[in-house]
């Protein structure tokens, strides 16, 4: 079941997703109204909500051409959705005003309160916050209605799942939660209207759903995002005051935004298509340079953007893991699969010339070897040998962090043997065990299964298994297998990086 829900999920990028989810809680909300069960009137929702996304466009698309970039549409409509659900809907001018200022300021923000091409601020926040100091309009994040939330809780779980939030969003319901209920019991609110409060009254779900977990504003590992989790659900739910200003969801998240910028890779990246070589005859490996140095952990991956005509709706950014050891720092390579028919973001990445260049919007991600010299259990499938090609060669050069290595790769034919040379250098230098599993025998390494293994052949091929720390990457089918076989064979947990989308 989760195998398969990971697959469908993986066919939608985030945005395309978020995008989705938001425009199907718009059409719910109009549902609603004309149900009676919200009492807005469908032309101030209409008005509200073709303000926002009319706005959100225009003024982006506008700002584009002066900085001369490509924008993202998906991310327009996403930012006028959100706009939409932070203000009341009205047909009052001056209202209506400020849900524009906030779409436009919105919109804004992505140029002008951006280091090095990424935003440091969540954009509906900002225009939520600045607009609310003209007195134009305030943010009452009207999504905490009873009758919203028979959608809102499966369409924040449904996003959340897709983006590994969901822990992170636990820590904060959690937090939050719990801080409001002991503040309005010690105010002697009754005990059941004090447990509804956060979620039927204040915007906990949406907030943490579509606000907070925007990844372009989260700190690049999934410790700091929990401690972020914890820290604004403070600021969200105790009251404060800065100077003038009191505290607001907005402010807090605005706060969070700011001390997720002081860690991780601070800043997009431009990089220069160096050029590709052919993996396999279904995968590809993409060179580029950057200008600069790029901080990341062997196993991370990165968020590659890449606007073109007519894309598909599998969108223009896509996330790859970086093959190359951290210590080369300005140099980087992802290699890729090319399923056919291919998406339109790899068909515009074949037709790169030499010497183009795109952008990256960070790094993120935590499938990164732990420190010390455990043993470890690298299993891979396909193109998922990635992120540990990266790692096997940070490795290699790194002679404190020798460590002993199964390394277990699963290919569909000897055609598809990805990184064939490289990694039996790597193996033979280390002193790596190869395990192979393929339809007929490679002759190298050592030959495992036909197929996927079994938990009795992984047993009996690592007997010291449970003493080993253990990792599986690839598809969702292949990481719901490895993870299974892993356990039966006595792996302690196995860390997994699920390739979605492929």
């Amino acid at each position: 079941m989760r195998a398969w829900l990971d697959g469908l999920l993986g066919r939608f990028t985030m945005y395309r997703l978020v995008l989705v989810v938001l425009g199907v809680l718009a059409l719910y909300s109009i549902i609603l109204d004309l149900l009676g069960w919200l009492t807005f009137g469908l032309p101030a929702i209409f008005a509200s909500l073709l303000i926002s996304l009319l706005v959100t466009t225009l003024v982006s698309w506008l700002l584009g051409l002066v900085f001369r970039v490509k924008v993202q549409l998906e991310s327009s409509l996403i930012s006028g959705l959100l706009i939409y659900f932070l203000f009341w809907p009205s047909l009052q001018a001056g209202e209506l005003a400020g849900i524009a200022l906030a779409a436009a300021t919105a919109s804004a923000s992505k140029f002008l309160l951006a280091w090095r091409g990424r935003h440091i601020f969540n954009p509906a926040a900002i225009g939520a916050f600045l607009v609310s100091l003209t007195g134009l309009n305030i943010a009452t994040w009207w999504t905490a209605t009873p009758a919203m939330l028979w959608l809102l809780v499966p369409a924040a779980a449904l996003v959340l799942y897709r983006s590994s939030k969901l822990i992170f969003a636990a820590i904060f319901i959690v937090t939050a939660a719990t801080i409001i209920i002991v503040r309005l019991l010690s105010n002697g609110l009754a005990l059941g209207a004090a447990l509804s409060q956060p979620f039927a009254s204040l915007p906990v779900l949406f907030f943490v759903g579509f606000m907070l977990s925007e990844p372009l504003t989260l700190p690049p590992r999934r410790y700091q995002q929990w401690l972020l989790a914890g820290l604004v659900a403070v600021l969200f739910s105790v009251p404060f005051q800065l100077g003038p200003v009191f505290s607001t969801p907005e402010l807090a998240l605005l706060i969070g935004n700011l001390l997720a910028f002081t860690v991780g890779q601070r800043g997009g990246l431009r990089l220069s298509f160096q050029g590709a070589r052919q993996l396999t005859p279904t995968s590809m490996e993409y060179r580029f340079s950057a200008a600069r140095p790029v901080r990341f952990a062997a196993g991370q991956y990165m968020e590659l953007s890449l606007p073109h005509r007519k894309p598909d709706w599998r969108g223009s950014r896509r996330v790859f893991s970086l093959t190359t050891d951290p210590r080369q720092g300005a140099q980087l390579a992802f290699g890729l699969r090319l399923a056919e028919p291919s998406s339109s973001f790899k068909r515009e990445l074949n037709s790169l010339k030499a010497g183009a260049v795109i952008s990256a919007t960070g790094v993120w991600g935590d499938f990164v070897l732990p420190a010390g010299r455990a043993p470890l259990l690298l299993m891979a499938a396909g193109v998922g040998i990635t992120p540990f090609l990266s790692q096997l060669r940070h490795l290699q050069h790194s002679a404190a962090e020798h460590r002993d290595v199964v390394l277990l790769y699963v290919i569909s034919s000897l055609d598809e043997f990805g990184y064939r040379e490289e990694l039996l250098k790597l193996t033979a230098a280390e002193g790596i065990r190869l395990l192979i599993s393929a339809p007929e025998d490679p002759g190298v390494g050592e030959y495992l299964s036909t197929g996927y293994p079994s938990a009795e052949q992984l047993k009996t091929a690592v007997p010291d298994i449970s003493a080993r720390r253990s990792y599986a990457s690839g598809s969702p089918t292949f990481v719901a297998h490895a993870r299974s076989i892993g356990h039966h064979a006595g792996a302690r947990k196995v860390h997994t990086d699920s390739f979605l989308g492929y």
